[in-house]
């Protein structure tokens, strides 16, 4: 039994029916979080915590690291904790401004990943984006090319949402969104994706992507190399605002 939860609807009032009727599920699938333990959609755990009037981490300790992938653990603990996250992007969306669609899309493409593990790591990058739904989110500057938002992941209408949601989140005063655009020629970001992260302590942590698992770097001369690509990227962006004019203007073009 989840007792945090069963405590939480009895401290506010609520009862199975009028929280399943909030969140929008059925009775029987609150019932299932509360009699089984089971673990509920990342979008109905945020919902249900807000009307809960609790964090999720309250009612559902710990969820996305029982989910995590092992080798990726250490990066999570150290973006959970970041004050600031600077995240270039090549090739895809930052995973932490994916739509549930692109990031099944994006996860699914290949053939490479099982079926059956495919919802359960969508599941997971939806409930890391909750750090960013937090009182005191984290600074998120994205930077990515103009490539990413042109290549059809998922097709037109997966395309067009994301887009959407992208422009959606960059209104947010914590999130900045830059586009590096396709005039420019040779720049570092062509050497691959990179997320640095600022600690309350200001002390700097780097993560690195590749195919097989991701690398997280905290050496002073791999942490300086890190921010002079940082450096050269942003130098070669578009401003906040012409990047997001441009990010609708092509989420248009996904008919």
């Amino acid at each position: 039994m989840n007792d945090a939860l069963r405590v939480a609807l009895r401290d506010t009032g609520h009862t199975i029916e009028s929280l399943a009727e909030r969140v929008g599920v059925d009775p029987k699938t609150v019932s299932r979080w509360l009699l089984e333990d089971r673990i509920p959609h990342a979008r109905h755990r945020l919902t249900a915590a807000d009307a809960l009037q609790k964090n999720v981490s309250d009612i559902w300790p710990d969820i996305s690291r029982r989910r995590a992938l092992i080798w990726f653990r250490p990066w999570q603990e150290i973006e959970r904790e970041a004050t600031t996250l600077r995240w270039f992007e090549p090739n895809v969306l930052p995973g932490l401004l994916q739509t549930e669609a692109y990031a099944r899309a994006v996860l699914t493409g290949g053939g490479l990943i099982p079926r059956s593990e495919v919802a359960r790591l969508v599941d997971h990058r939806m409930s890391r984006q909750l750090i960013l739904h937090r009182e005191e989110p984290p600074l998120l500057t994205a930077v990515l090319d103009e490539a990413v938002l042109r290549r059809p992941v998922g097709g037109p209408t997966v395309m067009r949402e994301q887009l959407l949601a992208l422009a959606e989140a960059s209104t947010r005063p914590h999130i900045r969104i830059h586009v590096v655009p396709s005039t420019v020629g040779e720049y570092a970001g062509l050497n691959g994706p990179f997320i640095i992260a600022t600690a309350s302590d200001h002390r700097l942590a780097g993560y690195l992507d590749n195919q097989l698992q991701g690398q997280v770097v905290s050496e002073q001369a791999e942490i300086a190399a890190i921010l002079a690509a940082w450096e050269n990227v942003r130098g070669e962006t578009l401003s906040h605002w012409q990047s997001v004019d441009l990010i609708r203007e092509v989420a248009q073009s996904w008919q």
